[in-house]
């Protein structure tokens, strides 16, 4: 048993990996076999787990996926397959796998730094969501006033445009209405002058075809004559000054027209002066002869009244 407790165990040099890198010369190292008091032999498994062995710092664990791959204690493979492995995991996951490997482990200082880490997080992800909370809030509110311009924008562009074409239309009708009278004498003068000689069928001719080239002109601007000889009346277009009796027209029809009206569009510019027929003759004397009639049958009580005579 002393020879074994003096005894010294000699690890063989590791094996080099085939690589283009120099290979590298690893010492070995030396173990000692340390003897048990109660005269046992201890496994040597034991023996390494049991020695302290050198480990990485918490921030260490937690930035790993962010550190370069460097070597730890001499095993470079490992922790560049431990580094592509956690550069996927959350950062809250990596916190959550080191605590429970400080718990296993009973590292109480590295456990109290993630606690703190964790409440960090939750202190920055409840700031977060109530940051997102504003933004989002903030981005209706901003549609919503959008939404609203762009329909205040949209009446007020098709208002504009009414009042436009309506400022348009009132300048035409201002201007036409003031060229009615024109109308008017060109309309009087081609019913009482009768030309007789030929120099007067000239000037009749020439002032014939200025006022046609002026009606046209009138009509390309969307000026309109009021209907009226045949139509029934419509205080809304036409002016009655008279009533009068008419074979060829019913009640109510306009019988003739004494003036004429126009229109621009749907705007009246001149009422029409007519004449409206009340009837044929014949028809107003029967109702003349009925309503006498009438009144003759219809007598009085005393009339109706028997009279009695003393015997």
């Amino acid at each position: 048993m002393a020879a074994i407790a003096n005894h010294s165990l000699s690890l063989p040099s590791r094996r080099p990996l085939s690589s283009s890198r120099p290979l590298k010369t690893l010492n070995s190292t030396v173990l000692s076999v340390r003897r048990n008091p109660s005269c046992e032999c201890v496994p040597l498994s034991r023996t390494l787990l049991s020695s302290p062995i050198p480990r990485r710092s918490f921030k260490a664990f937690v930035n790993v996926a962010d550190s370069s791959s460097k070597t730890v204690n001499g095993d470079g493979e490992n922790q560049i397959s431990e580094n592509v492995n956690q550069k996927d995991l959350p950062r809250m996951k990596i916190l959550i796998q080191a605590y429970k490997k400080a718990i296993i482990e009973g590292d109480e200082k590295n456990a109290h730094e993630i606690e703190a880490l964790i409440c960090i997080l939750d202190s920055e992800k409840e700031s977060l969501s109530k940051t997102l909370t504003e933004i989002i809030t903030e981005i209706a509110s901003s549609r919503d006033k959008f939404l609203r311009l762009k329909a205040d924008f949209e009446n007020f562009r098709k208002q504009s445009v009414k009042d436009r074409l309506n400022f348009t239309s009132d300048i035409q009708g201002d201007v036409i209405e003031s060229l009615l009278p024109m109308v008017d004498s060109f309309e009087k003068t081609k019913m009482e002058i009768k030309p007789e000689t030929d120099k007067g069928k000239k000037i009749e001719t020439s002032y014939q075809g200025i006022y046609k080239q002026f009606v046209e002109v009138m009509r390309s601007l969307g000026v309109a004559v009021v209907e009226t000889v045949g139509k029934p009346f419509d205080p809304s277009i036409h002016e009655a000054i008279a009533r009068e009796e008419s074979e060829q027209f019913k009640v109510g029809i306009v019988s003739q027209e004494l003036r004429r009206g126009f229109l621009l569009g749907n705007r009246l510019l001149r009422t029409a002066t007519v004449k409206v027929s009340a009837g044929p003759i014949q028809a107003k004397a029967t109702d003349e002869e009925r309503l006498s009639n009438e009144a003759v049958e219809v007598k009085s009580p005393e009339d109706s009244t028997p009279t009695t005579t003393n015997s």
